[in-house]
């Protein structure tokens, strides 16, 4: 899966990709032409105390040396160029692929992972690349090029070559063998413990107002140790690799010095060819060390690769039309037709058979008990998923058929949750429309009553908003998300349970202002509190699910035992009535 998921990203950089190879190419060769010219220099100039031949083949070796430095400098430098490139592509395709996911997806593989992997599972893949432009590609050159240099000193001597070689493979093999399971689980736990950061970080609020500090710095201290204990036992694995290859090596250079001094002293071999085996030698395990300290990370960046590989090839159930409808055959006009939906895997469908119509000029309100469907079925709409069974329009046009633009200008969602972005109130209120104008924003925020506190800040539309809207209020931060919306001006506006944290007061003044703002666009509103819907022009209630009941207030006060059940929850008869 690694070479497959970096052989197609490294097609765009294949002129980098030659010259870095050329590079190495002669930066190795001239490291193997050094030890040749050194024993010459011992054989033929110390020897015979020839100082010329000394100064000579000397003033060669600089320039050998110089363009080996030269050459390791710029395939460094073409390299890390290549794998930063390499990195960044990862990290934009699976991004992009995240962006094109839809609630479902996203659920599927959680917010912590999806981070991870586009973050430090890309890392350790770009960390590989670039260790293989710096080490990896002239390990291999190294490796036989040393073999054959030192064939060309001594051909009995180099007999040893086939004991030492393949020793280190089989220890370098075993290692890797057992480290790939042991990384795949710290790529795991690095999961666990971003989820757990993220949890906590978010609900910092929920945590210190049950006091629960003591159980979550446990929770923490759990996931982390974990995580320590998994990286503490392919690190001792790791570890061990690099005392066992040096064993094999400083073995090997006394083996050498062993049966080279005899076969100098019986005349076979001179000094300085015995140097130059040496150096070949020690040439030929540093290469297998190059290789090892690789193999060590390949494990870890194939897991990683994989992880990255998933989600590149997840595809979103939300699936752009081939043929896109860019035009609405009626303007602001929603209709569900026997509209359905089930998550993979479920037993139950959270929506079955749901119609329903909302038309411009119209309020139309939804509600039901907790779990309902209420929510998923307003993410129909704008497609945050689709609809497993039946039909949702949009102007008469099935929203599956239609271009995700036009849906972004026709359909203008508030959500239960509104989340604001780090920035200021005004980068956030044209994050739906860039061009609106300041005095377009000071009338959204009239109409969703956050003008009073937004001009009590010191910088007004300027006031600096951190990640989430975590420096404002709930409320505000609902009003905010409103205004939103409201710069936007949509066709079809969709209230997810979004006047909640508002008081009563605030609640109606808003509602009052929204009706004459919206009064020629179509409104459809899910609620908790009944005063927020009771004057809608159509009430749709839900029912685990269903359709149960559609009317008005005073209609289904009269029809409707689910409707009546929930509003004498919250009001008198005489309220109600």
């Amino acid at each position: 899966m690694l070479v497959r998921l970096l052989r197609v990203r490294m097609k765009r950089y294949s002129r980098p990709l030659a010259l870095v190879v050329l590079l190495q190419l002669v930066q190795t060769l001239a490291t193997l032409y050094l030890p040749t010219l050194n024993a010459d220099i011992i054989d033929k100039g110390v020897v015979k105390g020839d100082t010329g031949y000394i100064l000579g083949t000397g003033g060669v070796m600089a320039a050998v040396a110089l363009v080996q430095l030269v050459c390791s400098l710029g395939a460094v430098y073409v390299g890390a160029r290549i794998a930063m490139g390499i990195g960044r592509d990862l990290r934009e395709e699976v991004f992009d692929r995240v962006q094109s996911f839809s609630a479902r997806e996203v659920g599927r593989f959680g917010a912590p992972s999806l981070i991870t992997r586009t973050t430090n599972d890309v890392q350790q893949v770009q960390m590989l690349v670039l260790m293989s432009f710096t080490l990896m590609v002239g390990a291999p050159i190294m490796c036989f090029g040393g073999i054959v240099m030192a064939l060309k000193q001594d051909v009995p001597l180099s007999g040893l070559l086939l004991a030492i070689v393949p020793v280190l493979g089989v220890v370098i093999a075993l290692t890797v063998r057992r480290l790939r399971p042991m990384f795949k689980d710290v790529q795991e736990r690095v999961d666990t413990v971003n989820r757990v950061l993220r949890e906590q970080i978010a609900g910092i609020r929920v945590i210190r107002a049950f006091v629960r500090d003591k159980h979550e710095r446990r929770r923490f201290r759990a996931a982390n140790t974990a995580l320590m204990d998994v990286s503490l036992r392919s690190g001792r694995l790791a570890a061990v690799m690099f005392p066992a290859v040096m064993l094999i090596v400083n073995a090997a250079s006394v083996a050498v010095l062993w049966f080279g001094g005899h076969r100098i002293d019986s005349g076979d071999m001179e000094i300085g060819a015995l140097t130059a085996f040496l150096s070949y030698l020690m040439q030929i395990l540093m290469a297998v060390m190059m290789a090892t300290f690789m193999f060590m990370m390949v494990p870890r960046a194939e897991v990683c690769a994989e992880r990255i590989h998933e989600v590149l090839s997840t595809d979103t159930s939300v699936v752009p039309a081939a043929a896109p409808v860019t035009e609405l055959r009626a303007h602001g006009h929603l209709e569900l037709r026997g509209a359905g939906f089930r998550y993979p895997g479920a037993e139950e469908p959270v929506l079955r058979n749901v119609s329903l119509v909302a038309r411009p000029g119209e309020v139309t309100a939804v509600i039901g008990s907790t779990g309902s469907g209420k929510s998923t079925l307003l993410g129909l709409i704008p497609r945050l998923f689709d609809a497993t069974e039946g039909e949702v329009l949009i102007g008469g046009v099935d929203v599956r058929e239609a271009d995700p633009a036009l849906i972004a200008r026709t359909v203008g969602l508030v959500p239960q949750k509104p989340y604001l972005f780090s920035g200021t109130i005004a980068s956030n209120l044209r994050y739906g429309r860039p061009d609106a104008t300041d005095e377009e924003l000071w009338a959204a925020l009239e109409t969703a009553q956050a003008r009073e506190f937004v001009e009590a800040m010191e910088e007004g539309l300027e006031a600096p908003i951190a990640q989430g809207g975590s420096n404002v209020s709930g409320g505000q931060r609902q009003r905010l998300a409103i205004a939103r919306t409201l710069v936007r001006k949509p066709e079809i506006y969709l209230f997810d349970d979004s006047f909640s944290a508002l008081d009563y007061a605030t609640d109606a003044r808003l509602r009052a202002a929204l009706s004459r703002e919206t009064g020629d666009a179509t409104v459809l509103v899910v609620a908790q509190r009944v005063s927020t819907i009771r004057d809608a022009d159509r009430i749709v209630v839900l029912d685990e699910g269903r359709v149960v009941g559609t009317g008005t207030h005073t209609e289904l006060m009269a029809s409707n035992e689910t409707y009546r059940e929930i509003v004498l929850s919250q009001l008198t008869e005489e309220e109600a009535a």
